[in-house]
């Protein structure tokens, strides 16, 4: 196998090239992967750094040497000039994992948010086409937008009306190009779809996630800010939260590489119900002076203390589309048959993540 992995050093790239190396490190001959420099750090001396972490697992550390000779890390300038690398080398799976995720609904944000994954994720699929021979494209279980009811895994039947966020427009809009322009050329295109990611549950350290973002960004407001002023949270009662640990879904699509599978939810076949998930939350962080309400907060209804407001100016623009989400569920039948999800309580499992996020400060990795 030579796989191209974009993304690498992210939330679940890190977690894919990890079980990359733990379940296929025997086929695999060469892993490319293409990092941005950071400031005076290298792009190789970031993978060194994350290869080298406490956070790694075991396989990783006791055959590091080995794993290095497989690796060749490709500045991030040269990722849609693949001839300057590859020499002539056959990709047998690109997988693209990097991603801008920008929550934001401000008309202004589109252009850069749908430059940085649509358009990039077709610049780079057009760079690589003469080169592959399976392109994989990590999208987001919300790119069918704010749908209810069951949600199948083939999202590409019946385009999408109702996107939270341009973020949401963008990853489908990848997928429906993506798609097209496979079939187009005849080269197999596979869609997965991990919903929100939480702390791993399958490998330690338990509840470990390089970056905090989403429902961490909610309980990281509440941790760090001094104020007791009331806060009410604007929340669909009926709805619930999907979340799915990291190294979980990492492993499920590695488990799919050599599948015929076209498009694969990975989201947990339950979900948090809002209100306990909220709550769980935020006793979590101590913080109790808050209320959960259905009715819409805003400047026009008032707001009823200063933390309230610095809520809905900030975090709460993103995350209130989320939280007043159609109640919805996901058809789990197929994962379950490449990967049973992990037994675990929601709610601990909720509250768990958290406590390992304030232990570490809420401070993602720098590597």
């Amino acid at each position: 196998m030579q796989i191209l992995l974009t993304g690498a050093t992210g939330t679940l790239g890190s977690q894919v090239l990890f079980s990359l190396l733990e379940e296929k490190f025997s086929s695999i001959e060469n892993i490319y992967l293409p990092v941005r420099e950071k400031k005076s750090v290298s792009s190789k001396e970031r993978i060194r750094k994350m290869l080298q972490s406490d956070f790694a697992p075991i396989f990783i550390k006791n055959n590091l040497a080995a794993i290095r000779a497989k690796i060749i890390v490709v500045s991030a300038k040269d990722i849609l000039n693949p001839e300057r690398f590859l020499d002539g080398v056959r990709i047998t799976h690109f997988i693209h994992s990097a991603g801008f995720v920008n929550l934001s609904t401000a008309p202004e944000a589109k252009d850069e948010i749908f430059k940085e994954n649509f358009e990039f994720t077709k610049a780079i699929f057009e760079a690589y086409s003469r080169y592959i021979d399976k392109f994989i494209y990590i999208s987001t279980a919300f790119s069918a937008g704010n749908v209810g009811g069951l949600l199948p895994n083939d999202y590409l039947k019946t385009a999408p009306t109702a996107h939270r966020n341009h973020y949401e427009a963008s990853k489908y809009a990848s997928e429906k190009y993506i798609t097209q322009a496979g079939a187009a050329i005849g080269i197999p295109v596979q869609i997965l779809r991990p919903s929100v990611l939480g702390g791993n549950i399958m490998d330690t350290p338990n509840y470990f996630i390089s970056k905090y973002m989403v429902f961490y960004l909610f309980a990281k407001f509440f941790h760090r800010n001094t104020s007791t002023d009331p806060v009410r949270i604007t929340a669909n009662t009926e709805s619930g939260l999907n979340i799915i640990p990291t190294d979980y879904a990492a492993k499920v699509i590695v488990a799919v590489l050599d599948t015929a599978i076209e498009q694969l939810n990975i989201v947990h076949s339950k979900t948090t119900h809002i209100t306990r998930g909220i709550t769980k939350i935020l006793e979590t962080v101590a913080f109790d002076n808050f209320s959960i309400t259905q009715n819409v907060i805003n400047t026009t209804s008032g707001f009823e203390s200063k933390l309230e407001q610095f809520y809905y100016d900030t975090i709460g623009v993103h995350l209130t589309p989320y939280l007043t989400s159609e109640p919805c569920e996901w058809d789990t039948t197929l994962l379950q048959q490449i990967l049973p999800i992990p037994a675990y309580n929601l709610e601990d499992y909720l509250g768990d993540t958290i406590k390992f996020a304030k232990t570490n400060g809420f401070k993602n990795q720098q590597w």
